[in-house]
């Protein structure tokens, strides 16, 4: 059986750093019982805690999936603050592969100084199996170019959010959150491609998928895309002119 954990900043590991708490990101834990093995996605804050919890729960840490470059899902230098990451991962579990879009990697290594020939670089429509699972990658380009979030897919998927057992489930980084969606003012960043996300690549997932964000801002941590596409007003936009009003440009 899979199972998704969701893992909050400041509560559930990096417990003692104020501005973790703050950040209130989400890490994940995809882990199949069967085979014992597990991902973790956007390892950053504290990953010797990350990495323990998997290992004490006894899972053998397979590698870490990325949903974008940001040094607050990755590590690095934001604020003039230091974060851990995929590089104390490196040093840790150098076993352990680390996934990023390709368009990416590039940005990756440079935020976190692990070499770009250590990265296993993906473009969408790739898959990568656990255990019985997929997980498929989806290009998300908006909030960055190389968003990308992790489409789960497993009849014996138990997610512990709403939905049925066998539903989907979108890790979705900084694309998508409960209410709201990923900012578009940042380097990089394209409001054009972000419409396009969140209108036609998100809009072929099937409406019982369970969303699983990269932060907590929402009413809830968790969510469905029948739910969002009902009341998430980012996802209700008509038309682009409408959405340049939106987004305020």
């Amino acid at each position: 059986m899979l199972k998704i954990e969701q893992l909050l900043a400041g509560r559930d590991f990096a417990r003692d750093d104020p501005n973790a708490a703050q950040m209130v990101n989400f890490a994940y834990v995809i882990k199949d019982a069967a085979t014992h093995r597990a991902l973790l996605v956007d390892p950053a804050w504290d990953v010797a805690g990350l990495v323990q919890h998997v290992e004490n729960e006894g899972y053998t840490l397979e590698g870490a999936l990325v949903t974008h470059y940001h040094p607050d899902h990755v590590g690095g230098e934001i604020f003039g603050i230091s974060i851990e990451g995929l590089a104390r991962l490196a040093a840790l579990r150098p076993e352990a592969r680390i996934h990023v879009h390709a368009d990416e990697a590039d940005d990756v290594a440079s935020m976190t100084g692990v070499p770009s020939r250590d990265l296993v670089t993906h473009r969408g429509g790739d898959t990568l199996a656990l255990g019985a699972a997929t997980i498929a990658f989806v290009h998300t380009p908006g909030h960055t170019p190389g968003s990308e979030c992790f489409l789960v897919t497993d009849p014996t998927l138990a997610a512990g959010a709403p939905g049925s057992a066998e539903a989907p489930a979108l890790v979705s980084g900084d694309t998508l959150f409960v209410g709201s969606c990923g900012r578009v003012d940042l380097p990089g960043s394209d409001p054009d491609e972000m419409y396009r996300t969140l209108t036609q690549r998100l809009a072929k997932l099937p409406a019982g998928t369970v969303l699983y964000p990269g932060h907590d801002y929402g009413a809830t941590p968790t969510s469905t895309l029948a739910t969002e596409r009902r009341a998430n007003p980012y996802l209700r936009v008509p038309d682009l002119e409408s959405w340049h009003r939106m987004m305020g440009g």
